[in-house]
């Protein structure tokens, strides 16, 4: 009997690392995570993630032969397969994480940044199998952009290209700090960082009643705020609505420079559903060029949301094997 080609996905986030086994349909045979955080060598950290792709890969038996691996993670390079200046990450500078990683295989290692891998997978797993043109923004803890146009994704002259993250929104001296040393950039108003932080600003200057009160800082999260807007608490819906409109201006822009068919919001952040689609979308429409309007998509992706960072680094290596 034939063994099942699988392809194993990895996506390094601030706190958790998550893998998965995954079959050329987008299954997921097997799966598990080690804590990001643990680990401040690089070396110990891809020992240890080896280690526990391997147990992971008894318990699914030898029914499958394993191609390669793709990683997703903050700021990673694909023409280097190096991790660089990731600001959320704990090892600093230039990281040489696929060099690092064969050490322990001889099969292929592809390492991007995971809003590329979350584009990707989209146009292999997901929402955008049939289209060419179509941007990914990934919102979890920041916020991460992956362009494809022409059926291919944008990397640019070294590998960065679609930081939109990192471009101004409020830019000056007295805006918001950024982990990238900027201030004023999208990522600090647009994410599940920057929801927290406007909820606080519009909770500091607003004499309104609100269930968010009662936390610090350090106890809220995305989650307790969405729960309160679902229950009518004004100030957790306002906060919503400022970060949509922040994003739908942003997408205007985005718009204008790629022309793409949909946008697909991708991560934590997107599953907010109408309290962030509804006003991103209006404040897009309202701030588009007249020869875009009503054009472009603005979808939830279609990715399995509980495994979708997965799915898309496994994509990597199909993307690569079919190229």
């Amino acid at each position: 009997m034939a063994k099942k080609t699988v392809a194993v996905g990895i996506d390094i986030g601030g706190t958790n690392t998550v893998f998965g086994f995954v079959d050329r349909d987008g299954k997921i045979l097997g799966e598990d995570k080690i804590k990001t955080t643990q680990y401040d060598e690089i070396e110990v950290f891809v020992a240890a993630l080896y280690e526990k792709i391997l147990v992971t890969s008894y318990k699914i038996g030898n029914g499958i032969e394993l191609v390669g691996f793709g990683i997703g993670a903050p700021m990673g390079n694909i023409n280097k397969g190096t991790i660089e200046h990731a600001a959320g990450l704990p090892w600093k500078g230039i990281v040489p994480l696929a060099d690092t990683f064969k050490r322990h295989t001889d099969l292929p290692v592809i390492v991007t940044n995971d809003a590329n891998a979350a584009a990707v997978g989209e146009m292999i797993y997901g929402g955008a199998k049939e289209m060419k043109n179509f941007v990914v923004i990934t919102l979890g803890t920041g916020l991460g952009s992956g362009f494809v146009i022409d059926g291919k994704l944008v990397y640019g002259h070294d590998g960065f290209a679609g930081e939109i993250g990192h471009t101004a929104i409020r830019p000056g001296p007295s805006n918001r700090e950024c982990g990238c040393g900027r201030k004023g950039c999208l990522e600090t108003y647009v994410s599940a960082t920057g929801l927290k932080r406007s909820l606080l600003k519009i909770m500091a200057d607003s004499m309104q009643p609100s269930e968010l009160r009662q936390y610090s800082f350090d106890e809220l999260d995305a989650e307790l705020i969405h729960d309160a807007a679902v229950r009518g608490d004004y100030i957790a819906k306002r906060a919503f609505t400022h970060t949509g409109n922040m994003l739908g201006f942003k997408l205007a822009d985005v718009v204008a420079h790629t022309n793409p068919e949909a946008i697909f919001l991708f991560g934590g952040l997107a599953l907010a559903k109408d309290l962030i689609f509804e006003p991103a979308k209006e404040f897009m429409e309202a701030n588009l060029l007249s020869i875009y309007k009503g054009k472009v998509k603005l979808l939830a992706s279609e990715l399995s949301t509980q495994n979708a960072a997965v799915l898309g680094a496994s994509s990597l290596v199909w993307s690569v094997k079919e190229s």
